[in-house]
């Protein structure tokens, strides 16, 4: 096994990665004379991963099933609970589940080591009963119903279903009470056996550790073979435009919520040519434009901010998992519908006069800034750090991609996305009153 050693002098950061010989991908930043330590634990996998390829097979499970597996993997066979000791040895730990990742982390400042070990023993360690998994599906059953009363989650899959047609993104992660009914302890072993093999897993540690220690540990606490690693199914192709352009439902709001998105062609997988660098390119491409064109300091947000239209509730994104490419813009408005039609003027005028020289640096540099400023959060960094390991590139090449890119790249990509017919809205409005 060899560590390799990357220098990041712009930033004065390194980093130190590797893989093990059970396929483990290991990223360490070392923070010397840093009091907290922080490590995440992570799987490819997530709530869309619900048929999946493996050695030649397909198998197909019922929705839910990773942050199902996610919360009962803090179980342990002496009867213990791996939170509950992470918390009594001064850890602050946690989990989530997104569409194609399932996160373990903590951050302590003392007993570094026992919790890593800790860490990637539970994660590693499948327990699951029958009685378990029936109290679990009661539990999660709750939670399931306690997000049908959220405006926000509704909005998002409302958009996600008039994107895709088939993808099991527009699903949502953590299932229906129905789905979660068919999940058997067998699943959650059978489940943990595909997806949590070192091979399909990444480990990120930062603070006031070394390197070669915490591979070490990986090596000593994980099990030595190597799997391969699962293939996961999001059935036919689906069409670059949304299957549906509009949908609204009432809910017991105080003004409407609504989302705007597009499905993007570039960036979530690489290049024709196979660089992986001009997928990241792409992607921060995308998240400038959006910055630049709706961003708290742009014309179009003060513009509509100033009139009341807009709130402060309101924000973009460009996301990019399980073989999807989202653009996404929303938050609160007492007119939906005028900044649908705001945001395509806006997009029409960068068509026809592009945008001016000094905002666009300013941008550029604002964006450059909040990177800079995220390297001081470890949580967020590794977190990112992780993700972007799966896709094949690492998360602070960007710093060093993000001056370069043009104008003219931004205004492309907003000529390209912001047309009337790839764009869909969802919207959730107040009930009316009978």
């Amino acid at each position: 096994m060899q560590i390799i050693r990357k220098d990041y002098k712009s930033v004065g950061e390194t980093l130190y990665s590797g893989e093990l010989e059970n396929g483990l991908k290991i990223f360490v930043i070392p923070k010397k004379d840093f009091n907290s330590q922080y490590a995440v634990f992570g799987t490819h996998y997530g709530g869309a991963m619900r048929r999946f390829e493996i050695n030649g097979e397909f198998v197909d499970t019922p929705a839910g099933v990773a942050h199902f597996l996610e919360h009962k993997m803090f179980d342990m066979p002496d009867g213990t609970n791996a939170l509950t000791t992470l918390s009594e040895n001064g850890a602050d730990a946690n989990a989530f589940t997104s569409t194609d990742l399932t996160c373990y982390h903590f951050s302590c400042t003392e007993r570094f080591e026992d919790n890593l070990r800790l860490l990637l023993r539970f994660v590693s360690t499948p327990y699951y009963t029958p009685e378990t998994v029936q109290k679990e599906q009661g539990i999660i059953a709750q939670e399931i119903l306690m997000g049908d009363d959220s405006p926000g989650r509704q909005v998002y899959y409302d958009l996600l279903s008039l994107f895709y047609e088939h993808h099991p993104i527009r699903e949502a992660v953590i299932g229906t009470v129905e789905s979660i009914s068919k999940i058997t302890d067998q699943t959650l072993y059978d489940c943990h056996s595909v997806f949590y093999a070192p091979s399909n897993m990444v480990l990120c540690v930062e603070g006031d550790v070394e390197p070669e220690r915490i591979f070490a540990i990986a090596a000593e606490e994980l099990p030595p073979e190597r799997k391969n690693v699962p293939h996961a199914d999001f059935g036919e192709a689906e069409s670059a435009l949304p299957v549906s352009q509009h949908k609204e439902r009432q809910m017991p709001v105080g003004i409407p919520e609504f989302l705007i998105g597009a499905k993007l062609s570039r960036g979530a997988k690489p290049s024709p040519e196979g660089d992986i660098s001009s997928m990241l390119r792409e992607r921060l491409v995308a998240g400038l434009s959006l910055r630049l064109l709706a961003g708290s300091s742009s014309p179009f947000y003060t513009r509509l901010y100033a009139e009341g239209t807009l709130t402060r509730d309101f924000d973009f994104e460009a996301d990019y998992t399980a073989d999807t490419a989202t653009m996404i813009i929303g938050g609160q408005s007492t007119d939906p519908e005028k900044v649908l039609q705001e945001l395509l003027a806006e997009a029409d005028t960068v068509r026809q006069k592009g945008f001016q020289k000094a905002y666009f640096s300013r941008t550029r540099k604002a964006m450059i800034g909040g990177r800079l400023r995220g390297l001081e959060d470890f949580d967020g960094f590794c977190v990112s750090l992780l993700a972007d390991a799966f896709d094949g590139f690492c998360t602070l090449d960007a710093i060093e991609i993000l001056p370069e890119i043009r104008r003219e790249e931004c205004e492309k990509w907003i000529a390209e996305t912001f047309s009337p017919e790839k764009l869909a809205m969802a919207v959730i409005r107040p009930v009316r009153e009978p």
